[in-house]
């Protein structure tokens, strides 16, 4: 492993990671009236893309990166659509 995977995987977490205050707060709160569907979907279906990509060229940041941001992404757009679903008290 050369300094640039060394890199890349630094910059993988980096980037994975700024999705966990999202989705710790919506786990407290219980709340996700302010997220948007359109960004989540969005979120959804350009790490699928990323996906391809990193496949692709083998490039474990990004297979990393975008694995760990669709798994947080699809659970918040999950958790969203369960909100909108229940009855509200």
């Amino acid at each position: 492993m050369d300094i640039y995977d060394k890199i890349g995987l630094i910059g993988s977490f980096l980037s994975s990671v700024t999705f966990l205050p999202q989705v710790i707060q919506v786990y407290k709160t219980k709340s996700t009236k302010d997220l948007s569907n359109y960004m989540l979907v969005l979120i959804l279906t350009s790490t699928m893309v990323w996906l391809v990509y990193g496949f692709g060229k083998n490039a474990l940041p990004v297979i990393l990166c975008n694995i760990i941001i669709m798994l947080l992404s699809a659970w918040l757009l999950f958790f969203k659509y369960m909100n909108e679903r229940l009855p509200k008290a």
